[in-house]
């Protein structure tokens, strides 16, 4: 008799997953930086046996220009398998993947061709106006009771921001996600921690503070994001405020523990408006309530059209084993200050070599440099010389080591079994 099965590649711990076999494909967003032709979802080769290996393999071009593509996901992942509000026929299929500037949201079927996943859904600004009230699109992740979508503002530009959320099915827009808000405006991230119905959000600004580049005398003044939030995940509720002081600016990403059983997890905040550094803070359980300490300064980079120009931080990733953490510099803040304009923006040293001395993965290092993204070039947005964005702009920091000084003594590993103090080296 048929019976229905989990997707397969809903793991119910990160252990299964770090056996899973590895990923064959990878999507990526190409933007149109002049914003006169649509954006591009491109298909990037993994598989280093292929001869096609890091190379781009297929295309999907967006139906209008000026989209943004940010940060898309998948429609469903092992989060359909929360008790309270299990989905587990819903099979990880599907892209969703939005617009910042449009507002617009794309849904692309990766099936039955993964190679040349085509649109078969394409949801309008007006409809997510409509039924949310948001607008500005940032970050898809697929959740317990629906996709979860976050959203930097109103239509207007203005606040608050939030979150709203998609039907797993038929990728409705169900509404906002917020029933209480408390004392949360500002939204850029979010994450969850489901074995403690708990979720975290983040801050950048509305739309109107950033859209244009950031506004010096806000940014000086200390009127951007500086706090996270805790909320009761299955009600929906605030709970706690964490404010991590007016000199840190720009509290971003968000990287929850990967495994679901420990209460805590890293977020990155831009800058400091006393030495320009950024740092990233670790926010856990403490009492009975949620507390957050900084745990790592990342001194000011100088690169871009200025000696003068620090670099913001932007990003990052928390390995499955939870032995490293990896942080990503994004532009120097002339240009989120909206100063770019037609300036170059100059490598200074090497990146890969910046890379291998402060101890980056070396197969991550390896599929970099196959992939051309260590070179000096420019790069191509659609492989027919169309330059895309100033090669050097983006530059990755592995932070390795970091549990001995983060994490307490004898915490638990994923299999639940405490570590020896002689395996904790960096």
């Amino acid at each position: 008799m048929a019976t229905w099965t989990p997707d397969p590649t809903f793991y119910p711990s990160p252990r299964m997953a770090m056996q899973a076999p590895a990923e064959r494909l990878g999507y990526v967003a190409i933007l149109n930086v002049a914003r006169v032709e649509p954006d591009v979802l491109g298909v990037v080769d993994l598989d280093p046996r292929s001869s096609t290996y890091a190379k781009l393999i297929g295309r999907v071009d967006m139906p209008k220009a000026d989209d943004q593509l940010h940060h898309f996901g998948w429609n469903a992942c092992s989060s359909a398998l929360c008790p309270y509000a299990p989905h587990p026929h819903v099979e990880r299929r599907y892209l969703i993947v939005p617009g910042i500037r449009s507002s617009r949201i794309h849904v692309l079927d990766t099936k039955p061709d993964p190679r040349a996943p085509r649109i078969v859904k394409v949801i309008e600004p007006e409809e997510v106006f409509r039924r949310a009230g948001y607008s500005r699109l940032h970050t898809v992740h697929c959740g317990p009771e629906g996709i979860y979508v976050s959203a930097f503002g109103d239509p207007n530009g203005d606040g608050p921001g939030g979150l709203l959320l998609l039907d797993h099915d038929s990728f409705d827009v169900l509404g906002r996600w917020e029933v209480d808000r408390g004392s949360q405006f500002f939204a850029y991230d979010f994450a969850w921690h489901l074995g403690y119905d708990t979720q975290v959000t983040s801050e950048w600004g509305t739309p109107k503070m950033f859209e244009n580049g950031l506004i010096p005398e806000q940014l000086l003044g200390a009127k951007y994001g500086r706090r996270l939030h805790v909320w009761d995940l299955r009600r929906r509720k605030h709970l706690q405020e964490i404010d991590l002081g007016p000199e840190y600016q720009l509290v971003f990403e968000l990287r929850q523990a990967r495994d679901p059983t420990k209460a805590y997890g890293f977020a990155g905040v831009v800058i400091s408006l006393k030495d320009l550094s950024s740092s990233i803070w670790l926010w856990h359980r403490a009492n009975g309530s949620w507390a957050a300490r900084k745990v790592i300064d990342v001194p000011a980079g100088r690169t871009g059209p200025s000696p003068a120009a620090p670099e913001g931080l932007q990003g990052g990733a928390a390995a499955l084993d939870r032995h490293q953490l990896v942080a990503r510099r994004q532009v120097p803040l002339c240009v989120l200050l909206g100063h770019r304009r037609d300036a170059p923006v100059q490598r200074v040293g090497s990146e890969q070599a910046e890379a291998h001395r402060l101890g980056a993965h070396r197969r991550h290092r390896e599929a970099f440099a196959a992939s051309g993204l260590w070179s000096g070039q420019r790069r191509t947005a659609d492989g027919r010389g169309e330059p895309r964005w100033p090669a050097g702009l983006f530059h990755e920091l592995a932070l390795r080591g970091h549990r001995p000084a983060i994490l307490p003594r004898g915490y638990f590993g994923l299999d639940g079994q405490g570590r020896r103090r002689s395996e904790w080296r960096p």
